[in-house]
């Protein structure tokens, strides 16, 4: 049976000796876990790769031959292997401080005294003060509370708010729905539940980058294609007489052309990059492919209060109903919201107007997203509720409902506040309608400049809201969200809608539950579609969880900011404006670039699998392939990833990779094959059809780079232009650092200046041909 904890004095906490004395014997929390890796897993991550082990094993056969300036390749392994490491540990500090920015701390009672504490200075018997919508880190005791509700779906698997009332237990992990208390902390650190689940409540994972997983597809059907082909091809290479060094090196080539170096380092660098960007205008990233789900979304759920509107409610003024006055319901409306405890905007709004009274109550529920209202039973034995009409009223009586409905439709929010017999649940008992409380929100600056953008970038905006759908409708319509007019009430639509129905015909959805919020969601991915959603609060939750990528604000509650992929700092949304536009200039980049590394592997599976029947040595050095990889594909396209590129995401990105990797991968192959006959018709040697090999492959990579560039601007065509005069620096002064023959003979030239000159119009057809008529008919992804 499980001891019963000391209890600590409710009006000291612990003391200074208290918590040194529980410091000593391990009784503290644990921090939250880092949202990035530590500098040692980044060195071990990028440096612990199969294609760097492979590269290092293809090192040591070349220092095998001795011909030590083939190893020049693994130079450019080192190279970007560091790039990488140095973009993620930048990404990493920037992301690291505006996680310390956004780091929410808990009210903690010591010595008589309360100060906000981080998660990790608590210790065991520590008194929290908790309310809606903060998360708990630690077990805890409920010991001061006039009544509260948790989400504690991580233990029943239910988000069914579950009430709580002094001496129950609550569990890290859970989530105040409703209410304040002193909690007193019975588990910490590893004895706490959320610790013995490894943290897997905080948040449930996101699907795996798209881009990524497709890559790494690619990369491990290379694995087990690379070691039998390159065994294969050194065995016929021995076989066909030629000398151990010869045929090592030629292996080399094959293997290392194989290889897409660069590939995954590039997407993880731009991904971080990305991050690193966004952080500066104040946006924290906690999982880099959710800037890759942001760019794919095609449907932006958006909550009212918070997003569209500042969040700061104003009660405009109370409109009585019966024979109280209104005064009189002032006073009441005081009293109920001091008696509850609530601290949302609705309640400082009338606090705002009416003051804090101190109150005695035998009864309170404090305000709950699940149930739409609050209530308490005050001194003279009389019980209130306040909250949605809707809510309290089954139904709504019609001259009510008409008087409502022409308020919200001037804009206001409308609550009921009411007269009940029992404070009974989901339900009062006997409700009668006192008076009105009208309650303005302002719309936040910029913000029907945000919602035209995101509305010309083919993004399908959708508005839910807890509040009266005929009012978030009038302040949809005045944000300039389109089809603001098709709207529903969701209160009216049952216990199981057809949400398929629901998200296909309405845009605006008003007295939205969690439950429904979520499964609006999942609506909306049934039908294909990717799912955006931001949020703020509690009621939040679920939707937040459910969608393909979730944007919370800073100012939010604790919970939602741990469960969000993105924080806005300022909270403020505009700044998504930014975060839509860097995940697509990732994303499209990405796409666009990783054909030109896919060439050279295209290229050298077919060319192995040729040259292991051919009589021929493989046409390429290790040294050979450095200029082709360094300047047509590894210097440019950290460049061209950088470059601003903000279309919508198409999602087929093998078809756009193999429009360009496929063609030019099939020219490169065909020069190659031309220049071995012409080879064996003119008897040139090996370090002559090498040389023509490097020109030709050179030279359709540049092609298919000027490809991928498109469309062109001042900088791409210098970045084009520089690298074409370095390729050809290479051939002009370094050619016996590379291998490469003087090409100044004009016996060569009566070869290479006909080859060279038909390179742009055979690409151009082969493109056409190969890339259009084929592919058209395959549905890549």
């Amino acid at each position: 049976m499980a001891q019963e904890p000391n209890l600590t004095p409710l009006d000291t906490g612990l003391t200074a000796a208290d918590v040194h004395e529980r410091l000593a014997q391990g009784l503290q929390n644990d921090p939250l876990p880092p949202l990035t890796r530590s500098v040692k897993q980044i060195f071990r991550d990028n440096l612990m790769t199969l294609f760097n082990l492979i590269n290092l094993i293809l090192a040591g056969l070349v220092l095998f031959t001795g011909s030590y300036k083939n190893l020049l390749f693994i130079g450019v392994v080192v190279v970007n292997t560091g790039i990488g490491i140095f973009q993620e540990i930048r990404s990493k500090r920037q992301v690291d401080k505006l996680a310390l920015l956004s780091e929410g701390r808990l009210p903690v009672l010591r010595d008589g005294v309360v100060t906000d504490r981080k998660q990790e200075e608590l210790v065991q018997d520590d008194l929290l003060t908790v309310g809606r919508g903060d998360q708990l880190p630690v077990d805890g005791l409920i010991r001061v509370t006039t009544g509260i509700e948790v989400d504690e779906s991580q233990i029943t698997g239910e988000s069914t708010p579950i009430a709580k009332q002094v001496g129950d237990t609550v569990v890290s992990g859970s989530v105040l729905l409703g209410g304040k208390a002193t909690v007193q902390a019975t588990r910490v650190g590893a004895q706490s539940f959320v610790e013995q689940l490894a943290h897997s409540v905080k948040r449930q994972r996101r699907t795996a980058s798209q881009l990524l997983d497709i890559i790494n597809r690619i990369i491990k059907s290379l694995t087990f294609a690379l070691i039998p082909l390159g065994i294969a091809l050194f065995i016929a290479s021995l076989v066909k007489g030629q000398s151990t060094n010869r045929a090592i090196l030629g292996t080399v080539a094959a293997v290392g052309g194989m290889i897409p170096q660069g590939l995954v380092l590039l997407t993880s660098v731009a991904l971080a990059a990305g991050a690193l960007t966004l952080g500066r205008r104040h946006v924290l990233v906690r999982e880099l492919p959710a800037i890759e789900a942001l760019a794919r979304a095609d449907v932006l759920c958006l909550d009212k209060t918070g997003t569209i509107t500042s969040g700061k409610l104003k009660l405009e003024r109370v409109e009585a109903l019966g024979t109280v006055p209104a005064a009189q319901l002032h006073t009441i409306l005081a009293e109920l919201v001091a008696a509850t405890g609530d601290d949302n905007e609705t309640a400082q709004a009338v606090q705002a107007v009416d003051g804090h009274p101190t109150v005695t109550a035998s009864e309170a529920l404090p305000f709950s997203s699940g149930r739409k209202w609050s209530g308490a039973r005050l001194a003279d034995g009389t019980a209130y509720v306040m909250g949605a009409p809707e809510f309290i009223f089954r139904p709504v009586a019609p001259a009510l409902q008409a008087r409502i409905k022409e308020l919200a439709a001037q804009g206001y929010r409308v609550l009921v506040l009411a007269r009940v017999d029992q404070l009974t649940t989901p339900q009062p008992a006997a409700p009668e309608a006192l008076g009105l409380l009208l309650i303005t929100d302002e719309l936040r600056p910029n913000a029907k400049d945000t919602f035209d953008f995101f509305t010309t970038q083919d993004v399908a905006l959708k508005v839910i809201s807890g509040d009266n759908p005929v009012t978030v409708a009038s302040i949809a319509q005045r944000a300039g969200i389109p089809g603001s007019q098709q709207l529903v009430d969701m209160s009216t639509v049952g216990e199981t809608p057809d949400y398929r129905h629901l998200v296909d015909t309405y845009n605006v959805f008003g007295r939205v539950t969690p439950q429904q919020k979520e499964g609006l969601i999942r609506g909306y991915q049934d039908l294909g579609h990717t799912v955006a959603m931001t949020g703020d609060g509690v009621n939040d939750l679920l939707a937040l969880r459910q969608a393909d990528c979730s944007i919370a604000m800073a100012s939010g509650s604790e919970a939602t900011k741990s469960l969000a992929d993105f924080v806005l700092i300022d909270s403020n949304f505009d700044a998504m404006v930014n975060v839509l536009n860097e995940g697509r200039r990732v994303i499209n980049n990405i796409e666009r670039v990783a054909s030109l590394f896919l060439i050279k592997t295209m290229y050298s599976v077919v060319l192995t699998l040729i040259f292991i029947f051919m009589s021929r040595s493989y046409p390429f050095e290790p040294i050979q392939l450095t200029p082709i990889s360094s300047l047509m594909v590894g210097i440019p396209t950290f460049f061209l990833a950088l470059q601003p590129n903000y279309a919508r995401i198409t999602g087929r990105f093998m078809k756009q990779v193999m429009e360009i990797a496929a063609p030019a991968a099939t020219c490169v192959v065909g020069y190659i094959l031309v220049i071995m006959a012409l080879g064996t018709q003119f008897q040139l040697s090996f370090a002559t059809t090498s040389t023509l090999s490097v020109l030709m492959t050179g030279l359709v990579s540049l092609n298919a780079l000027t490809m991928v560039a498109r469309p062109l601007n001042r900088f791409k065509i210098a970045l084009i232009g520089a690298m074409a005069a370095l390729f050809a620096v290479i051939f002009l002064f370094f050619g016996d650092l590379f291998s490469l023959v003087d090409l100044l003979n004009w016996k060569l030239a009566l070869i290479y200046i006909p080859l060279m000159v038909s390179v742009q119009p055979v690409f151009y057809l082969v493109q056409a041909g190969l890339g259009k008529r084929i592919l058209s008919r395959i549905h890549w992804r």
